[in-house]
């Protein structure tokens, strides 16, 4: 299953993580340097939510921010009791 948002598109992208040594300028050093550059992936923060698409509930993998924008429609909450139980009799 990708890791794809079918309401924003957010899918997984690459980029690199440095790593660096040194005091910066402003506080008196000489300077950051860069001592590592390795490859890393950004995910798309994605949740499993139940939504309601064409009148049906289904389990769907969207984003966050399509959670937080409203572009996900969730079903209403169940307002459910149990039936009460028949008052029982009891005998003499």
């Amino acid at each position: 299953m990708p890791r794809i948002c079918p309401f924003t598109g957010k899918k997984t992208t690459s980029g690199r993580q440095y790593t660096r040594r040194g005091k910066a300028k402003y506080l008196g050093g000489v300077g950051r340097k860069i001592t590592g550059k390795t490859k890393r992936k950004f995910r798309a923060n994605m949740q499993r939510v139940r939504a309601v698409i064409n009148g049906t509930v289904v389990r769907i993998n969207v984003s966050t921010k399509a959670i937080r924008t409203g572009k996900i429609v969730k079903p209403p909450k169940r307002d459910y009791s149990p039936p009460a139980e028949p008052a029982a009799t009891q005998a003499p």
